[in-house]
């Protein structure tokens, strides 16, 4: 597929590098040669210097040819714009524009005709809301939901306590006493995709599915203690605070968000008049203990400095709060943060490239497409949800007579609002909700997984 990527920011970097990884042309608009040059040598992309909204720099990019336009610029009326002309040009070409301001999205919503948009993502958003989700289910590391809600994959760290350390996964249901199913393991910074005699180790990060049901088992039979969260510490003042904070605001939840920025305070201030917004800097220890952050259920740091995240979510931890939620900004940092107790992290960029990439996919496969698409292990393998549907083969034949692709694992089958591990017995039919594990390529269609 052609794709023009307008902005050569953090996010518009992720979807070269997702985006390529699946074989699509690639043309990249940026005013700045670095950023070009990054994209030429990295991603086998074509550069073009110039403004995305102008006609003439869009033509240069080949937008007569173009199937899609993803503006990510880190400005909305510029991605507006240049969706906008680039429609106007080319009246099929699909077009993404990343939105942060809320009273432009609701804009967009509301007059498609002026904004012809296939899709508005915003990031700050998606992190708040991935944020308020692990917040709702305290014990996890992450957590990826399927099947509306209905089937989860989640994260879990083996620490030296853990009644799991030095388990095989054929024990595993005896300690658990609920049907769960490894998908991948974490090791040393690397996924492997674990058969029955894998042993488990002190440091190991588990993906594990089962039903949303079955969690609070999971949990209570790990001896993880979890309880309801009342009252949390923000530290850094910016959208994505703002975003979490009126989600907790809705979900009851005491909020303090600590800023150092004053003038970023007093708008705040404004802004969420139920929350305590406190001017001060958070990578103060001083400051943080007059916040009585050891007294806190959760502690998320949003600051725009992942060093600086890093350093109060260890603080965090050495002071036992229950709960702690880490931003990183650059994708990078996470094989770092995996030698640290940080918590659950989150990373934007991948969250909302993420949600581009199953619409290009979808794009390409109307029949058939992923439903969602998570990145799991750190990247190094895909959790995949499919709808089954007429064209799915192997419909109502047994899981042990059909052959998957290396790598491939159906991780759980929901039909209706029942969602079960499959064992070799299992079947999926018409109308049932799929989700895949794969770490062996990209998986387009459903009838992708058989080999």
């Amino acid at each position: 597929m052609d794709i023009i990527i307008a902005g050569g920011g953090k996010i518009g970097i992720t979807l070269c590098r997702q985006l390529a990884a699946e074989g699509h042309n690639l043309t990249i608009i940026d005013q700045n040669d670095r950023v070009l040059e990054t994209a030429v040598e990295r991603y086998d992309a074509i550069a073009v210097r110039g403004n995305c909204a102008s006609k003439e720099t869009l033509e240069r990019a080949g937008i007569d040819e173009a199937e899609l336009v993803i503006a990510a610029t880190g400005a909305d009326e510029l991605n507006l714009l240049c969706c906008m002309t680039a429609h106007g040009m080319n009246p099929k070409v699909h077009t993404i524009a990343r939105i942060r301001n809320p009273e432009y999205a609701e804009q967009v919503a509301t007059m498609p005709e002026i904004f012809p948009l296939s899709l508005t993502v915003n990031p700050e958003k998606q992190a708040a809301l991935e944020i308020e989700h692990l917040l709702k289910f305290p014990g996890f590391l992450g957590r990826d939901t399927f099947a509306k809600g209905r089937a989860e994959i989640v994260e879990l760290r083996v620490d030296a306590g853990s009644r799991l350390c030095n388990v095989s996964l054929m024990e595993m249901s005896n300690v658990v006493k609920c049907r769960v199913l490894v998908c991948a393991v974490l090791r040393a910074g690397k996924a492997i995709a674990p058969r029955g005699n894998f042993v488990l180790q002190e440091g190991d990060r588990v993906f594990v599915t089962a039903s949303t049901a079955d969690l609070t088992t999971l949990l209570k039979n790990l001896g993880i203690i979890t309880r309801r969260v009342r009252n949390v510490l923000i530290c850094g003042g910016g959208r994505i605070s703002y975003y979490l904070a009126k989600l907790l605001e809705h979900d009851k939840i005491s909020v303090q968000i600590l800023e150092k920025d004053y003038n970023q305070c007093v708008a705040l201030a404004a802004q969420l008049p139920q929350a305590s917004v406190i001017h001060g800097d958070c990578s103060s220890h001083a400051t943080l203990e007059a916040q009585g952050i050891g007294s806190c259920d959760a502690v998320i740091t949003l600051t725009g400095t992942d060093e600086t995240n890093m350093v109060v979510s260890l603080y965090a931890g050495s002071q036992s709060v229950p709960q702690i939620v880490t931003k990183l900004s650059r994708g990078e940092n996470i094989s770092i943060a995996d030698a640290m107790s940080l918590g659950s992290i989150v990373v934007p960029r991948e969250l909302c490239s993420n949600n581009i990439v199953r619409y290009v996919r979808a794009m390409e496969n109307q029949v058939g497409a992923a439903v969602s698409v998570h990145a799991i292990a750190d990247g190094q393998a895909e959790a995949v949800e499919f709808l089954v549907d007429s064209a799915t083969k192997f419909r109502n034949t047994p899981l042990k007579q059909i052959k998957l692709k290396p790598n491939v694992l159906i991780a759980s089958i929901t039909r209706g609002i029942t969602t079960h591990i499959p064992n070799g017995d299992s079947v999926f039919t018409e109308g049932d909700t799929v989700v895949v594990v794969t770490s062996g390529g990209v998986l387009h269609r459903i009838n992708d997984i058989f080999a």
